[in-house]
């Protein structure tokens, strides 16, 4: 059978890819992409939903007839200018809205980019984030008719390129690429396009419960 996927965040790096490798793939038949601005694709299997994520019932209504949900949505503190109440609305409201939303609407598989590190009991404002947008997923299974499954994916330095300039990380990434080798396993620099391609192989396996993927079981889902 095949599935119906939505996708939040496609324009960014890890989104781009999964909407890419969802286009070529067989076992979805349908992808609706959930934006806040305009986006032009032409494919007829791809569906362009524009929405003001504030507006919950708007939100509520795109986030129906969901088989899996693929949320690569998030922003930098460049971006939001410092403001961290900003910066929360987008990696944990519109993300945990997402998933309450589609729930309620019978879907059954939520797929989310995290963070290596990523822990609620961290001090460091992003990783505490991270951590806990991950536990209030993992919430959303443990829940009577919750998700059946939830995939958490944690890579760390992302490999490729952006939309945007972000110079920090182009220069982490110049140097990663040669010294990946002294990295330690989990925190081993990975393509955007190999997270992204990670994720929908883990939608297609329907893994039951919370799992929570790395840098060696990304990298072995795509082989």
């Amino acid at each position: 059978m095949t599935k119906k996927a939505t996708l939040l965040g496609a324009t960014g790096l890890i989104g781009g890819h999964i909407l890419n490798t969802l286009q070529k793939d067989p076992a979805f038949d349908e992808i609706k992409v959930i934006v806040r601005r305009p986006l032009a694709i032409d494919d007829p299997k791809v569906k362009v939903v524009e929405i003001d994520f504030e507006d919950k019932a708007q939100f509520e209504g795109a986030m129906k007839g969901s088989d899996a949900v693929f949320s690569a949505i998030g922003t930098t503190q460049k971006k939001v200018k410092g403001d961290k109440e900003a910066y929360r609305k987008i990696d944990y409201d519109i993300t945990l809205n997402a998933a309450k939303f589609s729930l309620k609407h019978g879907c059954k598989q939520f797929l989310v980019v995290s963070s290596i590190g990523a822990d609620s009991s961290k001090s460091n404002f992003y990783l505490k984030l991270k951590g806990e947008v991950e536990d209030d997923l993992t919430a959303l299974v443990e829940e009577p008719d919750g998700f059946e499954s939830v995939s958490i994916f944690r890579p760390s330095l992302l490999l490729g390129d952006r939309n945007e300039t972000r110079i920090a990380e182009n220069i982490g990434q110049f140097f990663a690429k040669g010294l990946s080798f002294l990295f330690p396993k989990d925190y081993k620099p990975i393509k955007g396009k190999e997270v992204a391609q990670a994720m929908v192989e883990a939608a297609k396996r329907d893994e039951r419960g919370v799992e929570v993927y790395r840098y060696a079981r990304m990298k072995e889902l795509v082989g």
